[in-house]
């Protein structure tokens, strides 16, 4: 399906041109992805002691936003910033049983996206779409199988270890955590130099801050936050070289450059992890702190300076946002979960009335619509999956829910105070939002009706946990008999 889809965008693109691709001059994109980093850690967000003055200065030369959204962990939130879609909607291996999936190969990504027009791509730094494993990565599943032309990082995260690779090939064992942020970003400045006569898309989705921790010696030690300062304090000032070579090349003009996280801190961490105030709690819940987090785009003379929006956006609408600045088409075979928020970056549109689901993993736990959010009531999900995110979050946030629960994030952005029997209309509409996502988007228990499935034929995914065939068996019963049902 991807390799029939890409011929046609590439017809359209010289059709609409009368021929000429070239006859356009499109804009640069560079997204900056923090991994961990919570909605307080920057100083434009508020924190007491972390100084961010690059990041604090793009948001002064651009826009910053208070409600934009990622996932809740790690690999969900890079399928999910890839494909514009809720992880759960996507064909992934082992999706509805593992907290960790790989994106199928006939996924298209903001790479693919792009490619018919003219860019050049490049990801640099954590991939986490080919297994969340340090040694048995899928080889098609990395960055050149995904549409990207060039890659410099690793295939996962840096719990124990960090082989980089340079496209699909191993070429360091054990590399010095304390490196990596220089060395993606000074990567990335190099791949830039040398496409700065073509239109190009760099992804440098950081390593740091997930543990293990470790910033280079010219700034350990120097943060009044300890090493997570530090460690942040690092990635800030790598963001201002980006920056800073965009100007000196006279790109400043026609690129946009998107910094944000994966998701909230890792609170259990305690100083090793970060900060998500005003939110309540981090990582893995479904709480604002585990997936409200920063969010700064930059480009001069497109993107109005020093502007803050409230408007509820997020990373699956980067891909249809960046292919219409592109003049690029986003696919059309396929349900996409994301919006074209272009005219709210350029700040023509001030209004957006749209629904987010709060999933955590291949559970769907609430629903945000204007200010309110409920909180779905829910039992304990499998004991294997439990176990995994409760570990890292506090006990109090991890517990299961007896009744629904309902907040005005307007006036209680820590969702301190429920207000379910004061608002049963709201509530009501926000159930049945609810329950719209899990007949489309899916659920613990059941397929979502436009969940996507592919035949692999000899791909060597055939045993994708997408296919209601394979699906593992939930309440003793397997997906294809779900499906059947219609769950």
């Amino acid at each position: 399906m991807k390799r029939t889809v890409l011929p046609l965008l590439v017809a359209l693109c010289i059709a609409g041109l009368g021929g000429n691709v070239e006859a356009v001059k499109r804009p640069n994109f560079v997204i900056i992805f923090t991994d961990d980093q919570g909605y307080q850690d920057l100083g434009c967000y508020g924190s007491p002691e972390i100084a961010t003055p690059n990041l604090d200065r793009m948001a002064a030369e651009g826009m910053r936003f208070t409600s934009f959204y990622a996932q809740t962990i790690c690999g969900p939130s890079r399928t999910a910033l890839m494909t514009a879609s809720y992880p759960l909607r996507v064909a992934q291996d082992k999706n509805r049983c593992e907290t960790h999936p790989v994106v199928h190969s006939e996924e298209i990504t903001i790479a693919e996206v792009l490619k018919p027009f003219g860019y050049n791509s490049a990801a640099f730094g954590k991939w986490d779409l080919a297994t969340h494993s340090q040694s048995k990565w899928i080889p098609e599943l990395l960055p050149r199988g995904q549409g990207f032309d060039y890659f410099f990082g690793t295939p996962t995260s840096n719990d124990r270890v960090v082989h980089l690779l340079r496209n699909e090939e191993v070429v360091e064992r054990n590399a010095n955590m304390a490196t990596l942020t220089r060395r993606y970003t000074d990567e990335a400045i190099q791949f830039i130099e040398e496409n700065k006569d073509n239109p190009f898309f760099v992804y440098v989705a950081h390593t740091m801050p997930h543990t293990l921790l470790a910033a280079s010696q010219d700034f350990k030690g120097k943060s009044k936050a300890g090493l997570y300062g530090d460690v942040i304090e690092e990635i800030d000032h790598n963001a201002g070289r980006i920056i800073d070579k965009l100007g000196e090349l006279g790109l400043d003009d026609n690129t946009y450059v998107i910094f944000t996280s994966d998701n909230g801190p890792w609170i259990l961490r305690k100083d090793h992890g970060g900060h998500a105030l005003p939110l309540r709690s981090g990582k893995t819940t479904c709480w604002e702190g585990g997936l409200r987090v920063p969010c700064i785009v930059r480009a001069p003379g497109r993107v109005p300076a020093g502007v803050t929006s409230d408007l509820v956006t997020a990373t699956i609408d980067l891909m249809p946002t960046i292919a219409t600045l592109a003049g690029a088409e986003i696919p059309t075979d396929r349900v996409l979960d994301g919006l074209d928020v272009s005219k709210i970056w350029h700040g023509e549109q001030v209004k957006l009335d749209r629904p987010y689901f709060y999933y955590q993993h291949f559970y769907l736990r609430g629903v945000r619509k204007g200010d309110w959010k409920v909180m779905l009531k829910h039992e304990e999900g499998s004991k294997s999956v439990t176990a995994k995110w409760k570990s890292h979050v506090a006990l109090e946030d991890a517990k299961p829910l007896t009744a629904h629960q309902l907040y005005n994030l307007k006036d209680d952005i820590g969702e301190t105070t429920n207000v379910a029997t004061k608002h049963p209309d709201k509530l009501a509409e926000l159930l049945e939002l609810a329950e719209w996502a899990r007949v489309d988007i899916g659920d613990y228990d059941r397929i979502g009706e436009n969940a996507r499935f592919f035949d692999d034929g000899p791909n060597r995914l055939t045993k994708s946990s997408n296919n209601p065939k394979s699906v593992a068996k939930e309440n003793g019963k397997t997906g294809e008999e779900l499906k059947a049902e219609g769950k």
